[in-house]
């Protein structure tokens, strides 16, 4: 499998509603000689038509992958995996089986599977992802390499950040030195890799997780790297919240927003949702006053299923008491300032057999999980999967709304209204609202990558939307 084909760089959009306005517009895109992809350099009203403006397609910024793992994709859909799909469906499990699964891990099955992940969601729009490869004992660094491999060959259809993940313990277990002498090797080894990534809550005891928390921190600010952990992925209030030691820790380093443009990234962090008001002020007082670099990504497809601990045969209580748990993104931006995002995760294996690779599908279904049923929700569920998600990974330095305006990169999702039933009937979605609340198929939606225009089945160079 090749990466998709793009046609040559697009001058100008035509005739296309942006997200808040009632008219049409033109996008003019020009492409400096000092930069590897285009610019908007004006957005402009569009000549007056007969053709009605709800007709016209709707032109929104691109969409993020914040954090999804590219090398367990697609496990359950290879034949020699079949031996490790779920029976009990356990976050225990889930973590054997798929280490199991990773003793047979090669370069051409990683490939064919991150194919498989990166075709499909560049294809429904997604133009920029964190992707995390496991480095370890049992893998080594194969799946760096392959991450490294597919990173370069769909460079022009995707922003491909690869995050040096360590799934495993690096400072407890029998495993642990060899672990993070993997680690260490891949870090010296490999400039392509952007972001070290970790499992704290992996290790053995608290303070081997602290331990890791401080190594991570540290070796990310000697190698100018972002960091990203697998965060408090329980829902015990019991435990301690290892949030707070990350926020020490980085006040300890002077990791601040003033002393790098590097980013610190807490993923699931489930346990949290069993924070007071008063200590969810507390932590956002803690990173606002300390100017801390820092986001959250909530994984609901993974957490609703993971952090939901199945009911055994000697538990005696009834099925509502039963916890789930995943961050409720929308309250920490609008209550508390936070900067906080949402991501698929996991695809088509045992940590999460369930769901697509499409981040439009995730905000839909945060439009149940978070009762966020209003035009605004929808508009800011949008953002948490495209702009908002594209500046907590640090590929652009701020989240800028939903309308595409002069400087934006023109990475963008077009929303077409072709029939897609056979039965020579379509519907417009003339809003975000509508996007979000009924994603559109492939079909509908063009992807724009750069300033070039992904060619599909649906879309070819001939376009007469497109000038080029």
């Amino acid at each position: 499998m090749s990466p998709p084909r793009l046609t040559s760089e697009i001058t100008l959009i035509h005739g296309v509603r942006l997200a808040g306005e009632p008219s049409t517009w033109d996008i003019h895109i020009e492409y400096p000689a000092d930069s590897p992809h285009g610019t908007v350099t004006s957005v402009t009203p569009h000549e007056p038509s007969t053709k009605d403006d709800f007709e016209s397609p709707l032109a929104l910024p691109a969409l993020t992958h914040p954090h999804i793992h590219l090398d367990k994709a697609f496990i359950h859909s290879a034949l020699e995996y079949a031996p490790f799909l779920p029976t009990a469906g356990t976050f225990q499990e889930a973590l054997s089986s798929t280490t199991k699964a990773k003793q047979q891990f090669g370069n051409s099955d990683l490939i064919r599977r991150g194919e498989w992940l990166l075709a499909e969601s560049v294809a429904l729009g997604v133009t920029s992802m964190r992707a995390f490869v496991e480095v370890d004992h049992t893998v080594q660094l194969i799946c760096l390499e392959a991450g490294v491999a597919l990173k370069n060959q769909w460079k022009d259809s995707c922003d491909i950040q690869i995050v040096c993940f360590a799934q495993d313990p690096i400072f407890s277990t029998e495993h642990g030195e060899q672990n993070m002498a993997f680690l260490e090797t891949a870090l010296q080894k490999y400039s392509q890799i952007d972001v070290i990534g970790t499992t704290p809550y992996v290790e053995s005891s608290p303070d081997a997780a602290k331990q890791n928390i401080e190594w991570a921190i540290d070796r990310a600010l000697q190698l100018n790297k972002h960091i990203d952990f697998h965060l408090d992925y329980n829902l015990d209030s019991n435990k301690e919240a290892l949030v707070w030691h990350v926020l020490q820790t980085l006040k300890q380093r002077s990791w601040t927003t003033y002393s790098t443009d590097k980013r610190v990234m807490l993923g699931h962090c489930t346990r949290l949702t069993l924070l007071t008001e008063n200590e969810w002020a507390r932590l956002a007082t803690e990173i606002h006053e300390n100017e801390l670099p820092v986001s959250f990504v909530g994984l609901p497809t993974s957490d609703m299923y993971m952090a939901s601990p199945p009911k055994t045969s000697g538990d005696c209580k009834p099925s509502h008491d039963r916890p789930r748990g995943t961050l409720h993104v929308l309250e920490m931006i609008r209550k508390y300032n936070l900067d906080a995002v949402i991501g698929v995760n996991n695809v088509g294996n045992s940590f999460t057999p369930w769901g697509l690779p499409d981040p439009l599908s995730l905000a839909c279904l945060g439009v149940g999980i978070y009762q966020a049923g209003s035009q605004a929700d929808a508009d800011l569920l949008y953002e948490c999967v495209s702009t908002r998600a594209r500046a907590a990974i640090g590929l652009s330095p701020s989240h800028s709304g939903l309308c595409v305006k002069q400087g934006c990169r023109p990475d963008l999702l077009v929303v077409h209204h072709r029939d897609d039933t056979g039965c020579g009937v379509s519907r417009p979605r003339t809003n975000v609202a509508e996007v979000v609340w009924t994603p559109p198929g492939k079909l509908n939606r063009d992807v724009v990558s750069g300033g070039r225009l992904k060619i599909s089945p649906f879309v070819a160079e001939s376009d007469a939307l497109y000038q080029f």
